[in-house]
């Protein structure tokens, strides 16, 4: 799946679309309510966002095999004859400036326009929408269906799809009585709901660019973010992010006013405005200046802007246009095979941080696509209530990181060992059923027949399974943004939950690849969206090369970053991904690494460490992060953390190790209850296991460069708070390195050589 072509891609010149102007046949106006589903509490997991990729470390990339539909098939077999070509080049200069006449394919300007990836044929052939005519579309096909859905207490509320676009039309009219000018962010710093989305597409509809902001972000950061993108407004969630604003408006020149969308204001202060009276504003304002801005939107110009996490450096605003949002929704629907809610409503839940593309696809842009209802988890739900929430609503697709699956798995595994004899027998013998069944479907790209057991096992424990977590319906779960180890996968794979990974990045829209049910590899990323091609850059003797990707989802530039946005485009428009991958023989792609995360090791040796850290991390089931270390040293060594509680309010590690780190240490003789009983080899018995797991996996190593010669437990887990991971739980390699100096400059300190009669010192 992995490709190689490095041919220029023709396009046909297509005009883009002039959005009409907006018909304004909405005439209910309704105030969303708070955002909030009470329930309670099966397993604990940090706040994460993708970033920035999907998939996503913060990116992710694809393979060929598009997807043929009931109304239209694909043709893929002259760009697969296209991609299967193995060409080995130096990589193209960047992109040249384009001329002021003719948009070209980037820019980094916020009020430019860019030259359409449009194809011949396809789905890439497909007329560009704005986010007003995709939205309008919608309202005429699903206007009465539910559209968003939410808890107040213990009352359910929920918009229409006519309510919702009034609302968003509303919202708009707001920021333009706010002084919101065109081309200039909205920002938006807060937890998923209604007020969230309706601020996000009401920003689009005024002509503002809507920009998410991590909620985990320092003052600093906001800061930062704010004064990128010249925000005239933004919108916090409530005091807390309030006083993160407060701390630097008076150095915001383009600020006119702050909105809080949840809880009442604690004071009063000039253009501070509760959501309500945010929405009154608006409400009695003429339809005309708004469907003039409308009517001006085109297909090609930027509307969003999605920050990337910084795990490299400073955060960049990556500039997605209408089209790259209308599109890949489109594509990514028609990819996953999602049904129109006139035939059967699509449901997702709504928990993961809309600042990063992966949950704003998913939940605003791909769900509005096909008339799906969006739901909103409580701001807790990754403390613990997200299963209650998904039991209540049982979604028909989900997407969770990987953190999110682990801490399924951990609370599974926990409930599990407190089972009868039976219980834990019938589960056993149903897990192997399962993992061998699905196995063999996944060879055999879902066909084939299935034993009797399989049956069997299903209704005795799959279904239980299933409903105990409120994915019932649901046979679209998604795992991205971050890589997933193979055991995970594994587990749930035995439960007959296969989780199809997803691939891409922020500057991909979202998605690249995903795998599906009649085209899964475990611990592949699947296959490219319809109408997305996918080449491998520079491949080495075991076919490994940079995966860069072709497509309407192929971002605009970066703002006011035309250096970065150059480093990113090559002279014939790839988006080089900097991750490397490789395609297996029947052309499914494997993330084999990230090219500024090689290790070049003393000796001159290249070496991934993302697949070494995930060996060691299956070998050793106690293991929470393992991060490599050996650039530029003599020898690999790498820092070790445990799996432990964390604490439901801050995220933060704790001290306690978790149910089923406990259990793993009781398996070996050990006692242990506390990171601190084993941080620093303190158990003998711990120490051995970790040794014998890391032993294993240096004897798979392709060669003595990539052996693990010496590690260490550090005494507290990896966490966001501690600055160790991004936003979307990435790992930040040059923090943690100057976090734990210490630590590995004693690796590679040199010992002095003992003096014997038998071992005398060499004169010097």
């Amino acid at each position: 799946m992995q490709l190689t072509v490095c041919e220029s891609t023709t396009m046909s010149e297509a005009e883009v679309m002039e959005a009409p102007r907006a018909s304004g046949f909405l005439e209910s106006s309704c105030g969303a309510g708070n955002s909030a589903a009470s329930l309670d509490d099966v397993y604990v997991a940090n706040e994460s966002s993708e970033e920035e990729s999907t998939g996503e470390r913060e990116e992710e990339v694809g393979a060929s095999n598009e997807v043929t539909s009931s109304t239209r098939t694909t043709e893929v077999s002259a760009e697969r004859a296209l991609n299967t070509q193995t060409v080995n080049v130096q990589r193209p200069n960047s992109l040249s400036v384009p001329s002021a006449a003719e948009p070209g394919l980037w820019t980094s300007q916020g009020d430019a326009e860019v030259k359409l990836r449009i194809e011949d044929s396809g789905l890439a052939a497909e007329p560009p929408l704005t986010v007003n005519q995709m939205f309008t579309r919608a309202v005429e096909r699903f206007g009465n269906y539910t559209a968003l859905g939410w808890k107040e207490g213990d009352q359910q509320k929920t918009l229409t799809y006519k309510e919702y676009y009034q609302a968003c039309r509303t919202a708009a009219k707001s920021f333009l009585k706010l002084g919101l000018q065109r081309y200039h962010g909205v920002g938006i710093l807060g937890f998923n709901s209604a007020e969230w989305f309706i601020a996000d597409i009401g920003a689009i509809l005024a002509g503002g660019f809507a920009v998410g902001i991590y909620t985990t972000n320092s003052p600093e950061t906001c800061q930062y973010v704010v004064e990128n993108c010249k925000a005239n407004i933004i919108v916090v969630e409530n005091h807390k992010q309030l006083q993160k604003i407060l701390q630097f408006e008076d150095k915001l020149p383009h600020l006119k006013a702050i909105v809080q969308y949840k809880d009442a204001l604690k004071e009063k202060r000039p253009n501070l405005y509760t959501w309500a009276e945010f929405m009154e504003l608006g409400r009695d304002e003429p339809d005309a200046p708004l469907d003039a801005i409308i009517s001006s939107q085109k297909p090609n110009q930027c509307c969003t802007l999605i920050y990337t996490s910084g795990t490299t450096g400073l955060s960049k605003g990556v500039m997605l246009s209408h089209d790259n949002l209308t599109w890949t929704a489109l594509s990514t629907g028609h990819h996953v095979r999602l049904t129109d809610a006139d035939q059967a409503q699509e449901v997702v839940v709504s928990y993961l941080p809309l600042s990063h593309i992966a949950a704003q696809m998913v939940d605003i842009w791909v769900t509005m696509r096909v008339g799906g209802a969006t739901y909103f988890a409580q701001p807790d739900a990754l403390k613990g209530t997200l299963v209650n929430t998904l039991k209540e609503v049982r979604p028909t697709a989900f997407m969770g990181v990987p953190r999110v699956w682990e801490k399924m798995q951990e609370s599974m595994k926990s409930v599990g060992a407190k089972s009868s004899t039976v219980r834990r027998k019938v589960a056993a013998w149903a897990k192997d059923v399962g993992l061998h069944t699905n196995l063999t479907k996944m060879n055999q790209n879902g066909a084939g027949r299935t034993p009797i057991s399989y049956h069997i096992a299903k209704k005795l424990v799959f279904k239980k399974v299933r409903k105990a977590l409120g994915l019932d319906r649901c046979y679209r779960c998604y795992t991205g943004a971050a890589p997933i180890t193979k055991d995970t996968l594994e587990f749930f794979l035995s439960l007959d939950i296969p989780l199809y990974e997803l691939y891409g990045m922020s500057e991909s829209t979202g998605p690249h690849t995903i795998s599906l049910p009649d085209a899964f590899r475990l611990t592949s990323c699947g296959v490219e969206l319809p109408g997305c091609k996918t080449k491998l850059h520079k491949p080495d003797k075991e076919g490994n090369g940079e995966i860069c990707f072709w497509g309407r989802h192929v971002f605009m530039g970066y703002l006011n970053m035309p250096e970065n946005t150059e480093q990113a485009l090559d002279a014939e428009g790839w988006l080089h991904s900097g991750d490397l991958g490789k395609h297996d023989q029947n052309g499914f792609l494997f993330i084999t690494g990230r090219i500024k995360e090689l290790i070049i090791t003393a000796g001159g040796e290249n070496v991934p460490p993302v697949p070494i850290e995930d060996k060691v991390k299956e070998a050793v089931p106690l293991i929470s992060n393992a991060m490599l270390i050996g650039d530029k040293r003599k020898f690999l060594s790498m820092l070790l953390t445990v799996k432990c509680q964390v604490n439901p309010d801050s995220g933060e590690p704790q001290d306690e190790l978790s149910a089923d780190a406990v259990e793993f240490c009781r398996k070996l003789g050990s006692n242990a209850t506390r990171v601190s009983d084993i941080a620093g080899g303190r158990d003998r018995a711990i120490n051995a296991a970790i040794q014998e797991g890391i032993n294993r996996v240096n004897e798979n190593a392709t060669s003595n460069a990539q052996r693990i010669q010496k590690w260490i437990v550090l005494d507290r887990d990896f966490s966001i708070g501690g600055g160790e991971l991004g936003p979307t739980m990435k790992l930040k390699r040059p923090v943690v390195v100057k976090m734990y100096k210490e630590q590995i400059e004693n690796f590679y300190k040199e010992l002095p050589t003992p003096t014997t009669p038998d071992n005398p010192l060499p004169p010097k």
